[in-house]
């Protein structure tokens, strides 16, 4: 059975839970509490040496890691449905769309960033939603108007079904949402998410609908 370590709140493992939710796959979940530090513990690290989620842990004894590579994976495994386009010029596109999320919007402030911040830098929880809101805006001004101006987008980031743009979209708008972003610039945006919100893979992949919600 392919088990999911992750937490619910992990826009990482998030994305990971819709991915295999589109393709229809069956998987177990191994809950790794981040709050409590347990990803940094000698199990988890013997699973993966960075002590991040999401992990995914195949059958065979294989352990993926990082959330991109493991979406390209089950892409590539189970390629029905398609996650990306067939056309390159049109994959290359919502690689860069996923790209815009995953590697320059999340990476600025996911938790071990958060906690540094107050930390180690001893900024107040206002500056330090002052840095959260500042990258939310950076990032999803650029994406708004790649999403409004370029050929390609649909109801969703590009044509008319889901693909690995909005399994990381739907999770960083998650996170912008708790941390009381101002969204309203955002039209095309919102209208994508409240399109993937109807769909039950991104519904059951939700992180209220998973067993560590709290």
């Amino acid at each position: 059975m392919t088990t999911l370590y992750g937490y619910f709140r992990s826009s990482a493992a998030y994305r990971v839970r819709i991915a295999l939710n589109l393709k229809g796959l069956e998987y177990d979940q191994a809950l790794v509490n981040l709050v409590m530090g347990e990803q940094r513990g000698d199990a988890f690290r013997a699973l993966n040496p960075q002590g991040l989620v999401p992990l995914l842990s195949i059958d065979d004894g294989t352990h993926l890691t990082q959330s991109l590579a493991i979406c390209e994976y089950l892409e590539e495994r189970y390629p029905e449905p398609p996650l990306l386009p067939i056309d390159p010029a049109e994959r290359a596109r919502v690689r860069a769309l996923a790209q815009l999320v995953a590697c320059e919007i999340h990476p600025l402030n996911n938790l071990r960033i958060l906690k540094y911040l107050v930390h180690e830098l001893k900024l107040d929880d206002d500056a330090k939603l002052a840095w959260y809101r500042h990258w939310i805006t950076e990032g999803f001004d650029a994406l708004e108007a790649m999403l409004s101006r370029e050929a390609g987008s649909g109801d969703f980031c590009h044509g008319d079904a889901p693909t690995l743009a909005d399994i990381c979209l739907v999770p960083q708008v998650y996170n912008a949402e708790r941390f009381e972003c101002d969204l309203s610039a955002y039209p095309r945006i919102r209208r994508i998410v409240a399109n993937c919100h109807a769909q039950e893979a991104f519904q059951q992949a939700a992180p209220g609908a998973q067993p560590d919600a709290s």
